[in-house]
């Protein structure tokens, strides 16, 4: 029987001068809430209340922390706290804006800008079912993409890692901007020094040195997560996750059957970002920029009939398995 995860805060809670309202979101690291400042403006307010540490009955503010979970309950919260001080100095329309973070209640609470819209992984689900031959069109995908890579390059010149780049985390608001969301600091931190790596990782977005405690990390970690992405908007399902790629990779067939359909150089660079290898995918989000950016024509490859059937056949072989991507929006309101 699994564990029941902590309850919300009741509706009218005052928390840091903010009264919430109703619980948004819930999520294996917090709950998210919508709540009004003494202003009356809507905000979003995320709380750190991982369930596999804590507890919370009906009712109650406080979260219950076993003793021996509590000096892991606080490396988690600060890791959560010091990453809300470092996104309140990020001020770009591509990054979730960070107006608040306080302690209160033995846990932290950081308070954003409420998004009205729907995350790429609802777009993506949509277009999926409609069975057409592109889920996207390459200039829909290009166009999305130049958006959040112009917020990751400022999340990265702040010495910031994302870690939990993914379509749910990818949030399209009704006046079509593109946000980046929940980033995933705490969650690195817990899972380095818990003993629960794998529930932390969305299955075929996270870089295959997420999944090693002593891997060294950078701007190509969420770099492979973006090509997962794009990938996903490509196809209309994830890709296999890293570690069962290392042991059979087939990433390259996989792509290949987009021939044709999508340029040859959009193809190339996810294969580029999706390296297993760090150090071949791009370094910086400028080099993934210049080259997604590059103008010219575009090259497209087309499969002879010979060619489609060997790869279905493969993929019949193969059993065709597809990963259903989860939802886990954080931080905004449903669409």
């Amino acid at each position: 029987m699994s564990k029941p995860k902590p309850s919300p805060l009741p509706p009218n809670t005052l928390i840091g001068g903010y009264r919430v309202i109703r619980r948004v979101a819930a999520g294996g690291f917090g709950v998210v809430y919508l709540a009004v400042g003494a202003d009356s403006q809507q905000v979003a307010i995320k709380e750190y209340l991982p369930a596999s540490l804590a507890s919370r009955e009906p009712g109650a503010l406080l979260p219950q922390v076993q003793p021996e979970k509590l000096s892991l309950y606080r490396l988690g919260l600060k890791s959560f706290f010091e990453e809300g001080r470092a996104l309140a100095q990020i001020s770009h329309p591509s990054v979730v804006s960070v107006l608040n973070f306080f302690r209160e209640n033995e846990t932290v609470y950081m308070v954003m800008n409420y998004l009205e819209g729907a995350s790429l992984q609802d777009f993506i689900l949509v277009a999926r079912d409609l069975k057409q031959t592109k889920v996207f069109r390459e200039s829909t995908i290009r166009s999305l993409f130049d958006e959040i890579l112009r917020g990751l390059r400022i999340v990265h010149q702040h010495k910031m890692l994302h870690l939990d780049i993914k379509p749910a985390n990818i949030f399209i608001t009704d006046d079509n901007k593109s946000v980046l969301i929940d980033f995933g600091a705490a969650r690195e931190v817990l899972s380095k020094e818990g003993n629960f790596v794998r529930p932390m990782y969305t299955p075929g977005f996270a870089a295959p040195e997420m999944y090693r405690r002593d891997s060294s990390m950078g701007p190509w970690t969420d770099i492979y997560a973006i090509g997962a992405c794009i990938y996903a908007c490509m196809q209309g399902y994830p890709p296999t996750e890293a570690p069962q790629r290392l042991s059979g990779d087939k990433l390259g067939a996989a792509l290949k059957r987009l021939k044709g359909v999508y340029s040859d150089d959009l193809i190339e660079v996810v294969e580029w970002c999706m390296s297993l290898d760090s150090l071949a995918r791009p370094q910086s989000v400028f080099a993934l920029q210049k080259e997604l950016n590059r103008g010219g024509a575009r090259r497209y490859t087309k499969l002879t009939m010979g060619e489609k059937v060997r790869l279905q056949f493969e993929t019949i072989v193969d059993g065709g398995k597809k990963t259903v991507l989860k939802a886990t929006n954080i931080g905004v309101k449903p669409a």
